[in-house]
């Protein structure tokens, strides 16, 4: 169990200062039903919010290697991912004790033996690992060169050809995360909209 305790009260805190409280959801994602255990001190714990949905429902799985889903949460976007794709393998990443924590329950909730969730800041929980795709509703929130540094650095950890994902509310930094995402990988398309959000995809070359 985390550490009740602890640090700012920020869902991108190591350790958020809320109780714990847990909770159940349930939604419709990529067209079946999923159920995720959610607690206080993660981001959308009542929901699976639009953004994430967006990606979630438009995301671009390789058949298999190695997938990242970089700021998980509790876990929605690698668990759709790894549910649909049981050849991937596919890590979970989160600087929130919490949230890995529930990651990990919803792994087993969902019973899947082809994902795990790992914690720490950045890209440094999977340093030895090349992904074949990355996706990230990113930790806006936790500052424009939290952002900066997930897109520029994504790069050293990607396979040719393998794709960088990630959605953002279209008014809050869109136009900006696009040039950063055309500066690093050198292509920038638009996967999806809707609700006020964008998927942009990058391949890197």
């Amino acid at each position: 169990m985390p550490k009740k305790s602890e640090g700012p009260n920020h869902y991108f805190a190591a350790y958020p200062k809320s109780k714990v409280k847990l909770g159940m959801i349930r939604a419709y994602l990529r067209g079946r039903p999923f159920e995720f255990v959610t607690s206080s001190g993660v981001f959308s714990k009542r929901r699976v919010d639009l953004g994430t949905r967006l990606l979630i429902e438009s995301m671009f799985l390789p058949e298999k290697g190695y997938a990242l889903d970089f700021g998980c949460g509790y876990g929605p976007v690698g668990i759709v991912a790894a549910t649909f794709n049981p050849s991937l393998r596919v890590i979970m990443v989160d600087v929130n004790e919490r949230a890995v924590w529930l990651a990990k329950q919803n792994i087993q909730h969902n019973s899947l033996d082809n994902a795990e969730a790992r914690r720490g800041y950045l890209y440094e929980p999977v340093k030895n690992l090349t992904f074949n795709c990355i996706l990230s509703n990113p930790p806006v929130s936790a500052g424009m060169e939290t952002v900066k540094a997930i897109i520029v650095e994504a790069p050293k950890h990607m396979a040719d050809k393998a794709c960088f994902q990630m959605v953002v509310r279209s008014k809050i930094g869109g136009k900006r995360l696009k040039t950063l995402l055309e500066e690093a990988f050198g292509n920038v398309e638009i996967l999806a909209r809707g609700s006020g959000y964008r998927v942009f995809i990058s391949e890197k070359q």
